[in-house]
């Protein structure tokens, strides 16, 4: 009898101990149900992290009435309530109604500034000869006496030591003594012609010889308001200079004869051509050989030069005119192609390529076959 009552004991025990250990299970079950979590990804790829469930999203600011995401910085910030564009900033910064303001370059350009003339005596003595130069008229020589005829194209480089004076930009009464300035305005202000050609076929106009060497302008907008950095307050119009620093090479057109009336060698110049590097429109300088801008027929041009003065450091007694500096050749320069022994017409960079040193020794020899020629003429 005590037998059996000892073992109902022990099933009474495990059978408290099984209902208490699934009544926990079932408190454990409803509270894991109440606190579901979600799992919130990092965009930077952290750890997840846990976030209850209940917790409320915060409401968009930006977002649209269909609950669809609106870029406040993209294309239709700038809509207004009607859906249309703002207009009112675009017409601000466009620059259309800016005014237009003219600057005026500080160097200033040889080839457009208007000469200034002295109100004093800028000497110490009246010197008033150089208004009054006039060149000598030429010899007239025979068709027939002219035994000998060849003629020559020479280049005057102005960076050599002796034709210094070519690069000099005083400013006198005449206006830039710039020997490329003296040129350009006897055409764009006197009467001289210019021509595109060495044969002087086609002449320039005055229009389209100005446009050529203006260099062109260009419109710079001004943002002056330090409010609206964006809005345009005026416009700058700006000049751009013509690089008269890149014309430093003259090319000459020659002819030397032989007269036996007078029985003497001359020589004639027939032209003048500035030349420099080949520059576009929008004033962009191309690299490359330099090329002739226009041809001057230099016996129209003889008057003009007469009354220029060459810059001469040796002598402030006696300076000379550019016409006699031409006259007497007070100049250097190298051949660069002649009708002597050419039947195809050939300058000496065609014939030698790109050997400069031949071209130069080219250039020599044809010097010393004219004076041999003279000197072959008399009997000792």
């Amino acid at each position: 009898m005590s037998n059996h009552l000892f073992l109902r004991g022990i099933a009474c025990g495990v059978l408290a101990i099984a209902v208490l250990s699934v009544d926990a299970q079932v408190k454990k079950k409803k509270s894991t149900a109440k606190t579901t979590t979600t799992t919130a990804k990092d965009p930077f790829g952290g750890a997840s992290k846990q976030t209850p469930a209940s917790t409320k999203t915060p409401k968009n600011p930006f977002a649209a009435p269909n609950n669809s995401s609106v870029d406040p910085f993209g294309a239709s910030a700038s809509k207004g309530n009607n859906g249309n564009g703002d207009t009112t900033r675009k017409s601000q910064t466009s620059g259309k109604d800016a005014p237009l303001v003219v600057v005026k370059t500080a160097t200033g350009n040889p080839l457009t500034d208007s000469n200034k003339v002295s109100l004093r005596n800028d000497n110490a003595v009246e010197a008033n000869l150089i208004k009054d130069r006039t060149p000598l008229i030429y010899d007239y020589i025979r068709e027939d006496d002219a035994i000998f005829k060849q003629r020559i194209w020479r280049i005057i480089d102005a960076r050599e030591k002796m034709n210094l004076p070519f690069k000099n930009t005083m400013e006198t009464d005449n206006g830039s003594q710039l020997f490329f300035a003296i040129l350009y305005k006897s055409v764009a202000e006197g009467g001289i012609v210019a021509f595109e050609d060495e044969r002087f076929t086609t002449p320039f106009t005055k229009d389209k010889f100005k446009e050529r060497f203006s260099g062109g302008t260009d419109t710079v907008p001004v943002y002056g308001d330090l409010n609206n950095p964006e809005l345009i307050t005026s416009r700058e119009v700006r000049t751009r200079e013509f690089p008269v620093d890149s014309v430093y090479r003259f090319q000459i057109k020659e002819e030397v004869l032989f007269d036996k009336e007078a029985s003497r060698l001359v020589t004639r110049i027939l032209g003048i051509a500035p030349m420099g590097p080949q520059i576009l429109p929008n004033g962009k300088v191309l690299e490359g050989p330099p090329i002739t801008y226009f041809w001057i027929y230099y016996p129209d041009i003889r008057a003009t030069l007469a009354k220029f003065e060459v810059y001469n450091p040796k002598n402030f007694g006696n300076r000379m005119t550019w016409e006699d500096l031409f006259e007497q050749r007070f100049y250097s320069s190298y051949i660069v192609k002649t009708t002597m022994d050419n039947p195809y017409n050939q300058s000496l960079a065609d014939k030698y390529g790109k050997n400069k040193l031949f071209m130069l020794l080219e250039g020599e020899a044809i010097k010393e076959k004219i004076f041999n020629y003279e000197q072959d003429l008399w009997a000792y």
